[in-house]
């Protein structure tokens, strides 16, 4: 038995056989069965323990509720039908569950009690489930199912007492408890596991009542034992219109539970949903560029799916297969989460090791199937896109269209501006593969660290706007027409007056300022580079940076 408050709220069919109910206090139950097990009540445990329980039926029918750990409910229109009728769902559900059940320890549920009951509506299933396990009495495992006949619902609930009504409005989730009936079904403890059916015919339908308290629905239901009706036909049996006046939406609920209707639908538990993204090619691919376009748009599919879950995958499984019948499967792991551009990328690299390897390994036929499945999903972070500035949709479109760009030219087509550290205005922006940086970050961020290094001799701010990637050669020469030189010591020949060529003519020089010596990697003489720079101002009034190198000047820079 099942202990909460020092009062009983489940009990198993051997301790409610030695009159064990629940609402007894602990030492009233004790007396009378002394060698029941008392455990605490914990409803996060038992939830946790009763999941794959309820997960077996996901194979039995699409839609399950579950009313409380050890309880559950489901239509049965469709399955019944597809079962060979409610009697033969009734016992099939029974046979899952009491299969979910074998080897779990008493605590957990081994050694309970599974019974089924199918009617019109939930609280009838309810009560039917009830029933079957108290003539079937401490019977471990499956007991025979109640089937109440379609139309018999009234009838069958009829010479029930009117408290009974307390756990149909509690089943039906108007109150704030999940009920505490005698039946196996709510044992929720791992004393006893159960589940009630209920056929589509009536269902949820009609209106249901305004949700009301469960103390106020125990209060009517006390006016309603005063007034002298002890039975639920006596409470079915009296005008709507009557009820309404008298005791407002609570004795709507009640009426409705007492003619065997339900006053709202059963809210279904969802299967878990298939998360892997397929796509059969037509006609088979033979190239690793046109799979790898194809697998752009799947990783796309695969990662929006994830998305709408609240998920993102740490682990992919990418299967391809072949009209020959040829398979292979590999799986791909992240230390971060797998973003669609990432995804594409791992199955590029997997179909090329596979369409371009030796003959022996190679297949012999074109990709007809590729398969993206997330093995391993965490919660996803999400991220927060800007008004003004930070990250926005159009950083995410941009993203989109730069993995179908590689989808199409390849892994190392897309470059990507990528933020370095270094001391002249070359060295500290750099063109990298978009496949080699998260497109979504900030950049730099990854290498925040190394930019923000001391770099002495870098070029001070503001920086020039135009770099070349080709330095066009020029000649500073003086006043007197010759070329302007650098000392060792850094020391100009004579005042720069004229550089020529600029912009296809001479210009005149009206400011300059420098030079500032670089000495780069003295201790290696392959990467040794010495060099030194002058800052110009010409007369149509653009600025650059000149850097003399090897004896030539060149235009390293330009200012706008």
């Amino acid at each position: 038995m099942v202990l909460h408050a020092n009062r009983v709220v489940a009990a198993s069919p051997a301790a409610r056989s030695e009159g064990v109910e629940p609402g007894l206090r602990r030492r009233d139950a004790q007396a009378r069965c002394p060698e029941a097990a008392v455990l605490p009540a914990d409803p996060a445990r038992d939830a946790r323990v009763f999941e794959p329980v309820v997960a077996a039926l996901d194979a039995l029918c699409p839609r399950v509720e579950v009313v409380a750990p050890g309880t559950v409910a489901f239509a049965t229109r469709g399955p019944g039908r597809w079962a060979g009728g409610d009697g033969a769902l009734a016992r099939q559900a029974g046979d899952l569950l009491a299969a979910a059940l074998v080897g779990r320890a008493p605590a957990a549920g081994g050694g309970a009690t599974v019974a089924v009951g199918v009617a019109d509506g939930a609280f009838a299933a309810w009560c039917a489930a009830g029933d079957a396990a108290d003539r079937a009495g401490p019977v471990p495992g499956a007991v025979a199912p109640l089937v109440v006949p379609p139309g018999s619902t009234p009838a069958f609930l009829g010479s029930r007492a009117t408290a009974t009504l307390a756990d149909g409005a509690a089943l039906a989730g108007s109150g704030s408890g999940s009920g505490s009936g005698g039946s196996a079904a709510f044992a929720g403890a791992g004393a006893g596991a159960g589940t009630s059916g209920t056929t589509g015919g009536t269902a949820g339908t009609g209106t249901a009542a305004p949700a009301a308290g469960l103390a106020a629905l125990e209060r009517t239901i006390g006016v309603l034992h005063r007034l002298g009706l002890r039975t639920l036909a006596a409470v079915a049996a009296l005008p709507l219109a009557d009820v309404v006046g008298r005791f407002g939406p609570e004795g709507v609920l009640l009426h409705r539970l007492a003619s065997g209707l339900d006053p709202r639908p059963l809210s279904a538990r969802r299967p878990a949903p298939e998360l892997a993204v397929a796509i059969d090619l037509d006609p088979p691919v033979e190239r690793v560029d046109t799979a790898a376009f194809v697998a752009v748009s799947l990783a796309d599919d695969l990662t929006a799916a994830l998305a709408g879950q609240g998920l993102a995958a740490t682990r992919i499984v990418v299967t391809a297969e072949t009209e020959h019948g040829e398979r292979l499967e590999r799986a791909w792991r992240d230390e971060g989460t797998l973003g669609p551009a990432a995804i594409a990328e791992r199955v590029r690299w997997q179909l090329d090791g596979w369409l371009s390897g030796p003959p022996a390994t190679r297949p012999t036929a074109g990709i007809s199937r590729l398969t993206l499945t997330p093995a391993e999903v965490v919660a996803a972070r999400g991220r927060q896109l800007g008004f003004w500035g930070g990250e926005t949709r159009v950083d995410e479109r941009a993203a989109r269209a730069l993995a179908r760009v590689q989808g199409l030219l390849g892994s190392e087509a897309v470059l990507v501006p990528e933020q370095r550290g270094g001391r002249s205005p070359s060295d500290k922006v750099a063109l990298v593969p978009a496949a080699a940086v998260d497109l979504t970050e900030a950049r730099p961020a990854a290498r925040a660290g190394y930019v923000a290094e001391p770099w002495p001799g870098q070029l001070p701010a503001p920086s020039p706007a135009v770099v070349p990637a080709d330095p066009p050669v020029v000649e500073l020469r003086d006043a007197a027409g010759d070329r302007v030189r650098v000392s060792g010591r850094g020391v100009l020949s004579a005042p720069p007056a004229e550089v020529d060529p600029l912009g296809g003519r001479s210009r005149a020089v009206t400011a300059w300022a420098g030079p500032w010596p670089v000495d780069e990697r003295w201790w290696d003489p392959r990467a040794h580079r010495r060099r030194a720079r002058l800052q110009v101002v010409v007369d149509d009034g653009t600025a650059h940076l000149l850097a003399l190198e090897a004896g030539r000047w060149s235009i390293e820079a330009t200012y706008d």
